[in-house]
Parts: structure tokens; C-alpha cells; sequence
């Protein structure tokens, strides 16, 4: 998918503009003569005058520049299924982690996604597992991430 420049600059000069109206309520630093709002400020009026600069773009383009072109995949009913599993999986997992727990889940959300990008089934689901495993390691263990436990609580360790 292809957005016109004058789309997203009008994106990015929102999310400033917000950056900004929210950094006033910021408070002071005792002491400096800049508060907390400052450098994200700062960032603030550098996406809106980015943003700004975009939409000038797009608009003197807009003539050559579709406001939307839809990528060519877009019209192929496996990847459009493709893509709808991964966004439900992100849901199922946003709404679902807490209850069933990460180990529980993750690999449910992950061999979905394997299929649905055609892995054959057995391969998918020792992926899905050994993967859900291995980054439950990284972020429990070593990076010391508290993730969901779930129907699992009385069992953590």
C-alpha cells in the first residue's frame, strides 16, 4: 500500500501538534531553566514541521501521486486470509493473555501464523512451540520480563 506524502505528513503533524499541547502539563526541573517537556517538545515541533513539509509535498504530487494505491497482494485471497490471522492473532492475544497465560497462548498465536503463511502442519507446530519456549526464556529468565501466567499461576517458577 502506497499512502501519499500529503497523508502521512498530516499524520506526523497531529502526533506533534498532540506532543505538544500534552508537554505544557509537564512540570519544572528545579533548578533548570528547561522542564521534562522539553526534549519531547522539541521532537514535537520537529514531527509537525516535518509533518508540514510532507503535505506541501503531496499536495504539488498529488496530480501524478494517487492519495491510496493498494499494493498488488492486496488482491490475492490466500494473503488477505494471511493477514487477517496475524491481526486476530494480535487481538487474541491482547485480550486473552492475561487468562490463559503466555505459554499457553503464544504458541496457539504463533502456529496459527505459521499456517496461515502455508508452513506445513508439523513443522508449524514444533516451531511455534520451540519459538514460545525460547522467547519465554529470553523475557522471563534473562531479561527478567514478568510475562502473563495465567491458568498457569500455581504452577510458576
Amino acid at each position: 500500500m502506497k499512502l501519499n506524502d500529503a497523508v502521512i505528513g498530516a499524520v506526523l503533524a497531529a502526533l506533534g501538534a498532540y506532543v505538544l499541547w500534552q508537554v505544557r502539563s509537564f512540570p519544572p526541573i528545579p533548578g533548570q531553566q528547561y522542564g521534562a517537556g522539553a526534549f519531547p517538545g522539541l521532537i514535537g515541533a520537529g514531527f509537525v514541521a516535518v509533518g508540514a513539509l510532507l503535505v506541501l509535498s503531496g499536495v504539488r504530487r498529488r496530480a501524478a501521486v494517487p492519495w491510496l494505491r493498494l499494493a498488488d497482494w492486496t488482491r490475492s485471497a490466500h494473503h488477505l486470509r494471511a493477514f487477517a490471522v496475524v491481526v486476530l492473532g494480535v487481538v487474541a492475544y491482547i485480550l486473552w493473555a492475561d487468562d490463559l497465560g503466555f505459554l499457553l497462548l503464544a504458541p496457539l498465536v504463533l502456529c496459527a501464523w505459521l499456517l496461515a503463511l502455508s508452513v506445513r502442519p508439523p513443522v508449524a507446530v514444533v516451531v511455534a512451540l520451540v519459538a514460545s519456549l525460547v522467547i519465554w526464556f529470553a523475557f522471563y529468565k534473562l531479561l527478567r520480563v514478568p510475562l502473563p501466567w495465567g491458568v498457569l499461576k500455581s504452577y510458576a517458577f
